[in-house]
């Protein structure tokens, strides 16, 4: 029987101790001492987020496949037992066995957004292991970070011993099978890192060198030995019906962010929209098959006991034979009680007859992204869609029975003006008419309700974008009081709702996103002042930030508000994620002129997937 880490005593002092005892439905349990390999998984935040996370639960699910790997998860502890533990001196631990983290091989970090940074100080600090990897000894676990901000992984090269670019089911096999053979033969972790950066998709940070120009850009970004590559390329799966998929998700004791089976039906996307960064570096699309989905879904149905299953993927509307899934699951799960939820669909393409079968199960807000208020910024950021698109789509909702639609709206956008801004409010009234021309008085549900969210652009790499500049937090705040104004304006303002992002998380978001090395010594400085969980705006404190980038002497300025030059080089430079400089200098270009690029299935714009010889690139050979 497991020896909890924590005493009863303690887990009764703390807020949802369930969080922190394991045992879940369908945990693995191993015995430690019977493995060659031990894999501490963690997601940088509280458990009730990352159990929320389908990518490491199909990792986790992947390594304990291994018969000589033991994977086991981490998450960040919440404020309440983060103090206890420091009060009293105890070790972060592991939820499957309990035991110290430090006494693992491997503590593997998913980075799914920047704001986890200091988060991510803080699993290395209560494991006992030395924040920077030039000071880990023989005995630390090896500190390997994954996930989508590991496309610019230079804000934490010093904090990491290795980084994985792309995705996990290709590569980390050979990896853990080179480092079972080191240990074996009693090589030591210079050694191994150093075979390590032959491995696909492995980024060793240690031996790489930059130099800066005296203005601060990027003047070299070399390799410090022959046997690191110039270029990281990522990791793609390029058959999807190939790999491992779960078929036994963790369920938890506790309410989570997302209690559904998520059932992950393609990845990729055609769309090309240039300011989404997953929309370039997870290209080409690649569909699962229908078959596939099927037997996946009624596995995970039964083995969980779920009640909702969520069909995930970047544009789900986008997958050719959605409309026969969702036929299937209505009629597999008819009577039993089964939701079916459909995030991240386009309003062009949303078919009415599948809105009317999931609607016989749960009904819901429906969520559409138009993204910008005015037909010419949608066209710079190459959104494809058309005003007459967004309310032919919201009339369809309305006569599929749904009175409750939330848009979602960025501000800051590269060439934005006061029309554009004020466009949102005007799109969304128009949404509202649509109701009610559309539906007969007697027929109604109530009143329509829009809800517009907006949050604050921020240029990620790896996107047309890049070279953007961003709005400083004062010029964020004003535009979006003029987007609240207009609404106040609106004939059907009680109908509407209008809500945005916090302003100076976004320009800090900004820096994280775009830094470069010297942005780790920020990031090290807030974490010693007390910055924790600042993806939470009840916890980030950004004061605490302005004074650590004082102390270090970094401009936040020329991370975010500078436009950079067209031969500049950018930190992410040295990984090729698919699609090339070229490519995006292209579409920044095509952007300013507000010059549409046609989708994936309509014309191939040359972006460079073509490389990985597979997916929507080769859909017309096949």
């Amino acid at each position: 029987m497991r020896r909890l880490a924590l005493s009863d005593e303690l887990l009764l002092s703390i807020q949802q101790p369930a969080r922190y005892i394991g045992g879940e439905v369908n945990m693995v349990v191993k015995d430690p001492s019977r493995v060659d390999i031990r894999f501490a998984m963690c997601f940088p935040d509280m458990y009730d987020i990352g159990m929320s996370h389908l990518g490491m639960q199909i990792l986790y699910d992947m390594f304990n496949r291994r018969k000589d790997t033991y994977c086991e998860r981490v998450y960040s502890p919440w404020v309440d037992l983060d103090k206890v533990m420091r009060e009293k001196n105890i070790p972060l631990f592991a939820l499957e066995s309990q035991e110290p983290v430090k006494n693992f091989d491997f503590l593997g970090i998913t980075l799914q957004y920047e704001m986890c940074y200091t988060n991510v100080l803080q699993i290395l600090e209560l494991s006992h292991i030395p924040l920077h990897a030039a000071d880990r000894k023989e005995d630390d676990p090896l500190v390997i970070g994954g996930g989508p901000c590991a496309y610019n992984p230079e804000p934490l090269a010093d904090f990491f011993d290795l980084f994985y670019i792309g995705e996990g089911e290709t590569a980390y096999d050979r990896l853990l099978d080179l480092y079972k053979e080191h240990k074996q033969k009693g090589k030591g972790r210079k050694a191994f890192l150093e075979q390590a950066a032959s491995v696909p998709g492995i980024y060793v940070p240690s031996l790489y060198s930059v130099k800066y120009h005296n203005d601060g850009t990027i003047k070299a970004f070399v390799p410090n030995t022959p046997l690191a590559p110039a270029k990281v390329t990522k990791e793609l799966v390029m058959d999807l019906d190939h790999v491992s998929y779960l078929e036994k998700p963790l369920v938890p004791y506790i309410k989570v962010a997302q209690d559904r089976v998520v059932l992950e039906i393609m990845r990729g996307c055609i769309r090309g929209c240039r300011f989404c960064q997953a929309g370039n570096v997870y290209r080409p699309l690649r569909e699962r098959g229908l078959d596939y989905l099927k037997e996946h879904a009624k596995k995970m149905l039964i083995s969980t006991g779920h009640e909702e299953i969520s069909l995930s993927s970047l544009s789900s509307s986008d997958y050719t034979r959605l409309e026969e899934l969702v036929s299937f699951l209505m009629e597999e799960f008819q009577g039993k009680g089964v939701n079916i939820s459909l995030p991240s669909l386009r309003i062009d393409a949303f078919s009415l007859d599948v809105m009317r079968q999931i609607q016989d199960v749960k009904k819901s807000s429906l969520t559409f992204a138009p993204e910008a208020g005015s037909q010419r910024l949608r066209d710079v950021i190459n959104k494809g869609l058309t005003e007459e698109d967004i309310l032919h789509g919201a009339a369809q909702a309305f006569h599929g029975g749904w009175n409750r639609v939330k848009l979602y709206f960025m501000l800051g956008l590269p060439t934005e003006t006061v029309e554009d801004m004020e466009g949102i409010a005007l799109l969304s009234e128009k949404v509202a008419e649509t109701y009610y021309d559309e539906i007969p008085k007697e027929q109604r549900h109530g009143k329509v309700q829009v809800v517009a969210s907006s949050s604050f652009f921020v240029p990620k790499p790896f996107t047309p974008f890049q070279w953007a500049k961003m709005c400083t937090k004062d010029e964020f705040i004003e535009r979006a009081n003029i987007v609240r104004q207009k609404f106040r304006e609106m004939k059907n303002a009680k109908s509407l709702k209008y809500n945005w992002h916090e302003a100076e998380l976004t320009v800090l978001e900004g820096v994280l996103a775009r830094g470069d090395r010297r942005v780790g010594a920020v990031i090290e400085e807030a974490y010693r002042r007390g910055a924790l969980f600042d993806s939470w705006s009840e916890y980030f404190q950004n004061e605490i930030w302005m004074d650590a980038f004082a102390s270090c002497g970094v401009s936040i300025d020329f991370y975010t508000t500078r436009e950079r030059k067209p031969d500049e080089i950018f930190p992410w430079d040295f990984i090729n994620a698919g699609v090339s400089k070229e490519f995006l200098a292209r579409e920044w270009q095509k952007a300013m002129q507000g010059e549409v690029t046609p989708n994936c299935r309509q014309r191939c714009s040359g972006c460079g997937a073509l490389q990985f010889k597979g997916g929507v690139c080769h859909e017309s050979k096949n």
